[in-house]
């Protein structure tokens, strides 16, 4: 926008305009889905504008006019679907993360938290007070803006999961990487086999560029991932040497799928409004974005009634 018009007048920036810098947008190879998100980050500009009564309400009013591109009705990009991940993939790709890493991704498998809120968990926001189901309160969620309460409910196998990475501060956070990095250094020095030398003992330790977090990021998490589905890849192809490198064995995915798999899952076995609650979702709409329709179930009631 700033781009193509940076000298014009705010409040003469009307929905040609807008439909201007969408199609900039499109050319660029944008997505459908970012195209739109970044429109609506445009109006949403705009809104706060005219609240703070810089453009009159004539100019958002005239943006609001310009819909979002439909799939199959532009020239935008389309992405694929985010789809459940296959536990046979899972478990190709476990061996190649650390314990906090492993950790989880299991917790996450079990549970369907968001990769954000099993970054975050620390001992004070889990109530063991039930022994069968602890209750998981995330300090920080994706919705906490519309006042929703988010509890995160873990049962027996989710607590062995958990239970090793509850010993600290109340407050420190379970996986931490600075924790991992350190007893990685002491696990090599553990099962060093030569003695080490009084030059080795006295030199200084390089200082690395960046030193590792308290605790995981979001895009950390995902790059551990990442990582280790390439690693899991290459051992397979060793396991496989008559299939082509080229095809993919282990394909990549990302944290959020484990999310879709146990909402998947929920709403086979318990129905769509339980998988609503344990995903943290206000409405049924936004669960069935998450959880896939059981496609079996259907071939099953047509081969008897069809």
């Amino acid at each position: 926008m700033k781009q193509l018009y940076g000298h014009t007048p705010a409040k003469r920036f009307g929905p040609l305009a807008l439909k201007a810098v969408r199609d900039w947008m499109v050319q660029q190879d944008w997505s459908r889905g970012y195209v739109n998100s970044s429109i609506g980050c445009i109006k949403r500009m705009f809104k706060w504008a005219v609240e703070q009564e810089l453009v009159p309400p004539s100019t958002y009013h005239g943006l609001q006019a310009v819909a979002g591109l439909r799939k199959g009705r532009s020239d935008a990009r389309e992405t694929q679907a985010i789809r459940p991940v296959s536990d046979e993939h899972v478990e190709a790709v476990l061996p190649f993360l650390n314990s906090a890493q492993r950790a989880m991704v299991q917790l996450q498998r079990l549970t369907g938290m968001r990769p954000g809120e099993v970054c975050i968990m620390r001992p004070c926001d889990v109530d063991r007070g039930n022994p069968k189901t602890w209750a998981y309160r995330p300090g920080s969620h994706k919705t906490e803006h519309h006042e929703i309460e988010r509890l995160v409910f873990l049962g027996p196998r989710a607590q062995e999961l958990l239970q090793p990475f509850l010993f600290r501060d109340p407050g420190a956070y379970c996986f931490s990487p600075r924790e991992m990095m350190e007893g990685h250094w002491v696990e090599l020095r553990r099962r060093r086999r030569t003695k080490v030398q009084p030059s080795q003992r006295c030199r200084k330790r390089r200082r690395p560029k960046k030193l590792p977090g308290e605790r995981y990021t979001v895009g950390s998490y995902e790059h551990a991932i990442t990582r280790a589905c390439k690693r899991a890849d290459k051992k397979t192809h060793e396991v496989h040497p008559e299939i082509p490198r080229e095809e993919i064995l282990i394909p990549h995915w990302h944290p959020n799928q484990l999310r879709h798999s146990r909402a998947t899952e929920i709403r086979r076995e318990a129905g769509l409004d339980a998988a609503r609650v344990v995903l943290g979702h206000r409405s049924p709409q936004v669960t069935e974005v998450y959880a896939e329709i059981d496609v079996n179930k259907a071939a099953e009631v047509m081969a008897r009634l069809g």
